[in-house]
């Protein structure tokens, strides 16, 4: 390594413990962000779930919630190679269900990820509360940060099997996290499940989870770190108030057995109507939904250090992303917001000479591509599609 890449190295490293404890303070361009949450979204989008019914294994009205929560990521600018379907079966069930996964390629730590999730299945009624208060919010977070980049990757989840035993978590974690090869790096689990108040009362408080299991008790301290964060955030970003308490049986609990870092939002005033066919919209507080929506924006940008201070992002970049950058054996492709499913990505060496291309067909979010034989050096990587060029610097060490 040579001594501009070190130098590099030392101060992203610098930068990134700065961006750390600064998101820990009050940041204006956060709160910006937040404040564009909108109750309207909010309610619109519990009163739709709400009218799929109820969302079991097997039904059409869970499949019409999926298709639901598809075209809304669709219409927030993600694109379909960003949205996956994660199906699978469990034991008792002959169904085939899906959990359905948003994926948004952080700029700086592209292979790290922060997971926002939460169940939008329901068992003995609409679960309008328990979960479409959680789903409202993580619709809100994702439409509002497609456009802004953050450091770290985003992975939005919305999980089935939940009320029949967290199977759709389980199935995530032993297929997808910890079938990567090197398994996935997470950052955080941030889950949330059950967040609607209850209509009539004072809900000002919300419940902040931490790891308190002791099988495995060693990502217990590092829960307790992020909790602590994120109760910054809520008191930063909203108006609600916090209380702290532990997690326990909502989809993070696969996530903390697999030794993963996790946290959670919990309602503090309980409704006493989930599970049941009265978990309705005029049950739940609206108001404070909204609430919660605004401290999960807050503390989703912070956790996945958004770079809202930035310029204005450069729009015919599409977001796309050459990473690890600098690279040594093998390169991803990132396509970022381009829709085409074919493309060709060249690489092109100081002296202008193309050196490598590599043509794509029924291209994936992310593709890689060996850059084994090219000796060390700066580069230029070349994505070109019919009628869309993106050229990036690439460093190869």
């Amino acid at each position: 390594m040579n001594f501009n890449t070190k130098t590099l190295f030392f101060l992203l490293f610098i930068l990134s413990i700065a961006n750390q404890s600064f998101g820990q303070n009050f940041v204006q361009a956060y709160a910006d962000v937040v404040n564009q949450c909108s109750q309207t979204n909010i309610t619109n989008n519990l009163t739709e779930f709400e009218a799929f019914g109820m969302k079991r294994r097997g039904t059409v009205q869970l499949q019409n919630t999926l298709n639901w929560l598809k075209s809304n990521y669709l219409s927030y600018g993600y694109t379909i190679n960003q949205i996956q379907e994660d199906p699978y079966t469990y034991a008792g069930a002959s169904d085939v269900v899906k959990n359905l996964v948003v994926t948004k390629i952080g700029t700086l730590y592209p292979n790290i990820y922060v997971i926002v999730c939460g169940h939008y299945d329901s068992i003995g009624g609409t679960g309008t509360n328990d979960n479409g208060s959680g789903v409202a919010c993580i619709l809100e977070t994702a439409r509002l940060l497609a456009n802004i980049p953050t450091e770290y990757s985003i992975k939005f989840i919305n999980f089935s099997g939940e009320e029949d035993g967290l199977f759709g978590s389980q199935h995530y974690v032993s297929s997808v996290v910890n079938g990567t090869n090197p398994k996935m790096n997470i950052r955080l689990v941030f889950n949330l499940d059950e967040v609607g108040g209850v209509a009539g009362m004072t809900n000002n408080t919300i419940t902040c989870e931490r790891d308190m299991s002791a099988n495995p008790s060693t990502n217990n301290a590092a829960s307790s770190t992020m909790t602590t964060q994120l109760m910054n955030c809520v008191t930063l970003y909203s108006p609600l108030n916090t209380f702290l308490d532990r997690a326990y049986s909502s989809d993070y609990m696969p996530f903390q057995s697999n030794d993963e870092i996790i946290t959670g939002f919990f309602e503090t005033n309980e409704t006493t109507h989930k599970h049941t066919n009265s978990d309705f919209l005029i049950n739940m507080d609206t108001v404070y939904n909204y609430n919660v929506a605004k401290a999960t924006i807050g503390a989703t940008l912070h956790f996945s250090q958004a770079n809202t201070l930035s310029s204005p992002k450069n729009e015919s970049d599409f977001n796309v992303s050459f990473f690890p950058n600098p690279s040594k054996d093998s390169l991803n492709i990132n396509m970022g917001s381009l829709t085409e499913r074919e493309y060709t990505f060249s690489i092109i060496n100081i002296e202008g000479k193309e050196v490598l291309k590599f043509p794509v067909s029924n291209a994936k979010l992310i593709e890689s591509v060996s850059i084994s034989s090219l000796p060390k050096g700066i580069y230029l990587g070349v994505l070109q599609t019919s009628n869309k060029r993106v050229t990036k610097k690439i460093l190869i060490d």
